[in-house]
């Protein structure tokens, strides 16, 4: 009789997931290991951010998702190195864990390509606890610009400046602009939305460079009838508590927020393999490392090169069917078949600007307005975990499409503690 093969599985996203949702009939024993306890749709983070969503919306518990499948366990811990030669990972606490495979897929962190010293002003969106910092950052500075009179003095308050235009800084420069045409903003008495200032800068020629041209250009169009500046082809040399230098240009704001890259975990770095300018593992053509059949690397943490030879992008669909795929070949390599090479299916790119404004692509065809903004929702509902998640994301977009209003507008930090951390702008004579 077989004896039960150990897989490790490290890291609960899309390609951790979906790679223990493949097994779920195998003869193993699987533990899937996550620094955190609960599945997270990051594709919609930036609406956690931008006060659209609660956190509740978008993440579903590790153990919930898995407590029906007999054959996994669920740990919540960090993993400190992983020891190929000796088969087994190295937690926090110290415990080694021995394992036959090993799947590791620990996403990535945001690339300050080498200013780590910007990250303390220019804030990253990975986690929850990212968007909830930056959603009250956001939130914060309104209150802030509120109880200043000088229109002159409260101006750095209502400044926004995000680096990176690719999906995520165009919906998140959306998510902005959102807030700021809202209902509820006429509440504020002193400042009013033409006073605020959104800019997105790159150093691509384009916005959505990962996107057929055409489609680029149209999102061009969006942001800018959003009120949005688009600053492309510029590279920004400094950031700091004073505001963002981009090309010859000072821009002086209290608001900046990172978009612009990904690095792989650092855990890829204990692997002892071949790396890219990222961080990425250089896999074989099975997603495995070489010399090493029985560890894999998938999702962010990977360089996986596409068809066309260039690398395959970071995104939620490359994970999931990279998750797929090793699931499958693990099962492959019990009853000793042949391991075919991945390959990816492009299904394709979508993006949101803002109401009825999204861009998106399947092979060659190109849509835009209404209709991409529809097949957008379409598929992040599709797409997340859980029936209760997708009842209340879709509750929640009725609301806000019809009454032009966003329920999460919560601010947990007491206004004169953040003011006692952040030295007014009169003070500081800025």
């Amino acid at each position: 009789m077989h004896t039960a093969s150990n897989v490790i599985v490290i890291g609960g996203g899309f390609a951790g997931v979906n790679v223990v949702k493949t097994l779920n009939r195998a003869p193993l024993k699987l533990l899937l290991i996550d620094k955190t306890n609960h599945h997270l749709f990051q594709p919609l983070l930036y609406q956690v951010a931008g006060a659209a969503l609660s956190p509740a919306d978008i993440a579903t518990p590790l153990r919930k998702l898995f407590f029906r499948q007999k054959n996994t366990s669920v740990r919540m811990s960090a993993v400190e190195s992983i020891d190929k030669k000796n088969r087994y990972i190295l937690l926090a606490t110290g415990e080694k864990l021995p394992y036959d495979y090993l799947v590791v897929a620990p996403g990535s962190t945001p690339s300050y390509l080498g200013h780590d010293q910007w990250a303390a002003v220019a804030p990253g969106l990975k986690t929850i606890d990212d968007a909830l910092k930056i959603r009250e950052k956001i939130l914060l500075s309104f209150e802030k610009a509120e109880r200043i009179s000088n229109k002159k003095e409260r101006k750095n308050y209502l400044t926004f400046v995000l680096i990176g235009a690719g999906p995520t800084g165009i919906e998140m420069a959306g998510a902005i602009s959102a807030i700021i045409q809202e209902k509820s903003f006429k509440t504020f008495h002193r400042i009013h939305p033409g006073e605020t200032k959104i800019y997105l800068i790159d150093a691509a020629s384009r916005v959505l460079p990962s996107f057929p041209e055409t489609l680029s250009k149209r999102a061009h169009k969006a942001l800018k009838k959003m009120g949005i500046e688009v600053l492309t082809g510029i590279k920004v040399s400094n950031i700091n508590r004073r505001g963002v230098r981009a090309g010859k240009r000072l821009i002086a704001t209290e608001n900046v927020l990172w978009t612009a890259g990904n690095q792989a975990s650092p855990l890829i770095k204990t692997l002892d393999t071949p790396v890219d300018g990222q961080g990425r593992a250089v896999v074989g053509p099975d997603l495995s490392l070489p010399g090493h059949p029985e560890v894999f690397v998938i999702g962010d943490a990977a360089l996986c090169p596409g068809k066309d030879g260039f690398p395959l992008p970071s995104t939620a669909s490359v994970a999931i069917q990279q998750g797929r795929y090793v699931g499958k070949i693990i099962q492959k390599t019990l009853s000793k078949s042949e391991r075919p090479p991945f390959s990816y299916f492009d299904k394709g790119g979508i993006a949101t600007v803002g109401k009825n404004r999204a861009v998106g692509y399947i092979r060659h065809f190109y849509f835009s307005g209404f209709f991409a903004s529809t097949l957008w929702c379409f598929i992040h509902i599709l797409y997340l975990v859980g029936c209760r998640n997708r009842f209340s994301v879709i509750l929640q977009w009725s609301f806000q499409y019809f009454t032009n209003s966003c329920s999460a507008h919560i601010i947990r930090t007491p206004i004169d503690e953040a003011l006692t951390g952040s030295t007014s702008l009169q003070k500081r004579g800025e």
